[in-house]
């Protein structure tokens, strides 16, 4: 069974690339969205396994959009993504309602699925 997802990322050239990486390896992207209200519509809409959320959603505040879905939709596990590293946001990761946290750089289909399977193992 493929692994569905939502992306929600501020950047449409963002969107695409990591969906298309993330269809190459196996997730099912069932949708994306550039802001927080469509991610919440879409969410309950259509209840993805997982949704990858951008820390910075350019005027609005991923780790708080985050909370709200983790909250709102417990069924649906958020993973914090972002271009800075691990290091560089330790503090609001710690903080979130996130399952984890996967730099985009890092990001792949086995680094969602492995941090899905044991959140210990976060990528950087």
């Amino acid at each position: 069974m493929r692994l569905r997802s939502l992306l929600v990322d501020d950047s449409e050239t963002f969107l695409t690339s990591a969906s298309l990486l993330l269809e190459s390896q196996g997730l099912e992207i069932v949708a994306t969205a550039m802001n927080g209200s469509d991610a919440l519509e879409l969410v309950s809409a259509l209840s993805p396994d997982v949704a990858l959320v951008d820390v910075e959603l350019g005027d609005e505040d991923g780790v708080a959009l985050a909370g709200e879905l983790a909250s709102r939709f417990p069924a649906t596990s958020v993973v914090l993504v972002s271009s800075y590293g691990r290091d560089d946001i330790r503090d609001l990761v710690a903080g979130s309602s996130a399952v984890g946290f996967i730099s985009k750089s890092g990001l792949s289909g086995d680094a969602v699925r492995a941090l899905l399977d044991d959140p210990q193992r976060e990528a950087r």
